[in-house]
């Protein structure tokens, strides 16, 4: 019996049944640059189970009734406990429902909740893929140079995407990119995400991005930050996957600045104030011994640390914000042409194949036709306006859909397991900034 079933009447030959991902048991597995053959016989499925844990969410793997392909069903608990963790879930479920790319993960569907007033619990339909890039990199599973440039190429396009509606994602780190067989890739999270602001005076929170992964400017207290705190996270994630091992790994914030400095040398006081420094943290810099560029020692990562690999490593590793290379020149350096070539001669849908060749599509890496428009949030002070909000929002979105909504099958011999399925627990090192 299936764990959920189209929203009406019982039909069993309707029924939403969870699947099992084999990269769960057995480890991550390519079929380089390659299509994996699409699953059509329901009946050859595995036993319900699921296959991801979260700090906001548990994913479970499932046959939706109504079209009979694989997908992922997120289940969202307690997401109206507080104001922050209210609008937290809002927005993305605001931002999964407006992407459209092939490498930025978006919602297929949202069931439909319990009444408003006894709502707690929320449940995303997405796309399912079968595993994430930090799995891989602490597997066994060999990479080459083909694999690191193409998973890279994929995360820059899906940044250029985002950066290009004005969002930065501000907690781009690996278990946050998700992977197929066929390393298809999609950036996945947007929890924490939130729309450029103009005004520079603005304070901005810090609490963001996970520590590993996080820019110096937000180490230094940095009360502003823009797209580029992205760039850093994907040139750390960069150097994780050619060494595969953590770039910058301490256990405070503080020994994390000094793990930065050690590695790109003592920054220029000059570019210490263009990072937005806190005073605290701008004394605490100037007052330690000189540290000169250690980045010769990135080509030390592994053998796939070519000279190309660190040039480019170098240009998003950099200390001043302003100096910082965008994710649209990143995308045209030299060290990408193979992972552009490779992602689109066989694994993209924006190109297609013909009986006289390839043919390519005329913008490669997209941009929004329009900006996200985050003002939807403005007039949201209590749990309850964002509850009829979201509840809102989805009863909308399924009228304007006009498909027929999903809902939980109660009757399903996993739906007691799926209900005491819980989040994963928090991580005991601290992802707050350093009190400057």
């Amino acid at each position: 019996m299936a764990l959920c079933k189209a929203h009406g009447p019982y039909n069993t030959s309707a029924a939403l049944t969870p699947e099992s991902n084999a990269t769960d048991d057995d480890g991550p597995t390519f079929k380089k640059y390659q299509s994996s053959p699409q699953e059509k016989d329901p009946k050859a499925l595995e036993a319900d189970r699921p296959i991801g844990y979260g700090a906001f969410g548990v994913v479970w793997a499932v046959t939706d009734p109504r079209t009979g392909k694989r997908i992922a069903l997120k289940k969202m608990p307690n997401v109206f406990q507080n104001i922050v963790s209210s609008k937290r879930v809002y927005r993305e479920l605001r931002m999964l429902c407006f992407f459209k790319h092939e490498n930025v993960l978006s919602a297929l569907d949202i069931l439909q909740p319990d009444p408003v007033d006894h709502v707690d619990e929320l449940y995303v339909v997405t796309p399912l893929m079968q595993s994430d890039l930090h799995k891989i990199i602490v597997s066994p599973q060999p990479l080459s140079s083909d694999h690191v440039k193409v998973f890279l190429y994929q995360i820059l396009r899906g940044m250029k995407y985002l950066h290009s509606a004005g969002i930065l994602h501000r907690d781009i780190k690996p278990g946050n990119l998700l992977v197929n067989s066929n390393c298809l890739l999609k950036i996945c999270d947007f929890g924490l995400a939130r729309c450029e602001e103009p005004d520079r005076s603005k304070e901005m929170t810090q609490e963001v991005v996970t520590q590993y992964y996080r820019s110096p400017e937000l180490l230094a207290g940095s009360t502003y930050h823009s797209y580029v705190v992205d760039i850093w996270s994907v040139g750390c994630i960069f150097a994780e996957l050619l060494g595969r091992k953590i770039l910058f790994q301490a256990q405070s914030p503080i020994q994390q600045l000094n793990q930065v400095i050690k590695l790109l040398g003592t920054p220029h006081p000059e570019d210490i104030r263009a990072s937005g420094a806190s005073e605290g943290a701008f004394r605490y810099i100037v007052s330690q011994p000189y540290h000169p560029p250690a980045m010769q020692t990135l080509h030390h990562l592994s053998s796939r640390a070519n000279h190309e690999a660190v040039h480019l490593l170098c240009r998003m590793l950099v200390f001043n914000p302003y100096k910082r290379i965008s994710v649209a020149d990143a995308l045209t350096h030299p060290y990408l042409e193979e992972g552009q070539l490779r992602y689109h001669t066989c694994m993209c849908s924006c190109c297609v194949s013909t009986n006289s060749g390839r043919q390519y599509a005329s913008e490669l890496e997209p941009c929004t036709v329009l900006p996200y428009d985050m003002s939807y949030e403005e007039n949201l002070y209590t749990v309850h306006q964002v509850k009829d909000a979201v509840y809102n929002f989805i009863s909308d979105m399924h009228r304007k859909s006009g498909v027929i909504p999903l809902c939980l099958n109660t009757a399903s011999p996993v739906y007691r397991q799926f209900q005491s399925s819980t989040v994963a627990p928090q991580p005991e090192l601290t992802d707050s900034p350093h009190p400057w």
